[in-house]
């Protein structure tokens, strides 16, 4: 088993998300006996499906770190795949996919030999170049703006911004980090995940002003302030056991993912408004598809793990 796991913080942590996920299906039963004429199913299908994520998410991070960086690549090539198979491609460009889903492996490989160097510039600066060369040597100019900038995009989100996580798996113990890599990631899913949901239960119940009404009329100013404080404190009560983070430090990590998660739940809400859907894909009762799971965190990752790595590494 790699460094981090099963510290006892990280199982203490664990053991929170499932009395969480208790309650909320007692929450549900409750209300389902209490008021048998309401229509509770997609609210059911949520509650059946974080179950399955959360079993799924704990098995990858308890187990050796070659299967947890997997579990990674392979959600990266899920999301990459919903992404390529939702937007609009020419016939041409089915010769460059190869080597778009390539950089898959190629991105945690790097992360799996905590290549930081490599890690940092491949898909911005390498697949950048290449993949637009494999374009220009098949020959078809018509669309290719288009094209190389939603491939290039594609990559950046779904590849790139979610291997950051990944790489948290392998940042190592330290005095100041005891739980390790593994904590910091822990860290992360949850507030992320958490924070999504605070801002949809204080923009339902008081949210008034909307903030991109025609991206996503459901997103308000009041959801995001009350989300973002939310994240705030719950960031400083999980920070002493996952993190090194002083208080201050864990309250400015709250802010960023509270703030990032917004705008990368939106980012992701303006592809689907572009193209006119409701979800990605239907792959996740009650949720979507991959990309709607994926779209805070494609934000929260990457400026959450540069600035652990300028505090603390």
């Amino acid at each position: 088993m790699f460094s981090g796991w099963p510290h006892p913080h990280l199982l203490w942590a664990m053991g929170g998300i499932l009395g969480i996920l208790v309650l909320a299906t007692v929450i549900v039963s409750v209300l389902a006996k209490r008021n048998p004429e309401r229509d509770l199913s997609e609210l059911k299908s949520r509650v059946k499906s974080w179950w399955v994520m959360a079993t799924v998410f704990a098995v990858a991070m308890s187990l050796s770190r070659t299967v947890s960086l997997g579990f990674f690549a392979f959600l990266s090539f899920l999301a990459l795949k919903e992404y390529l198979s939702v937007i609009p491609t020419r016939r041409a460009d089915r010769r460059v996919l190869f080597w778009v889903y390539l950089a898959v492996p190629v991105q945690y490989l790097w992360a799996g030999y905590s290549w930081y160097e490599m890690f940092i510039i491949f898909i911005p600066v390498y697949a950048f170049l290449f993949v637009p060369v494999r374009m220009l040597l098949i020959g078809e100019t018509k669309g290719y703006l288009t094209a190389v900038g939603t491939l290039h995009w594609g990559l950046m989100t779904t590849v790139f911004s979610l291997s950051h996580l990944a790489y948290m798996l392998v940042l190592p113990r330290t005095e100041a980090a005891p739980v390790g890599g593994p904590g910091l990631a822990l860290y992360l899913v949850v507030l992320t995940q958490l924070n999504d949901v605070a801002q949809y239960v204080w923009g339902k119940s008081f949210g008034k002003h909307k903030v991109a009404p025609t991206v996503s009329p459901g997103k308000t100013a009041e959801g995001l302030l009350g989300g973002v404080l939310t994240t705030m404190g719950l960031a400083v009560l999980l920070a002493p056991l996952l993190t090194p983070l002083e208080p201050l430090e864990a309250l400015t990590a709250g802010f960023i993912i509270g703030v990032a998660g917004f705008f990368g739940d939106l980012s992701i809400s303006a592809i689907k408004r572009d193209l006119g859907r409701k979800d990605s894909s239907d792959l996740i009762p009650g949720h979507g598809g991959i990309l709607d799971r994926i779209d805070s965190i494609s934000y929260t990752a990457p400026l959450f793990f540069h600035f652990m790595w300028w505090l603390h590494y």
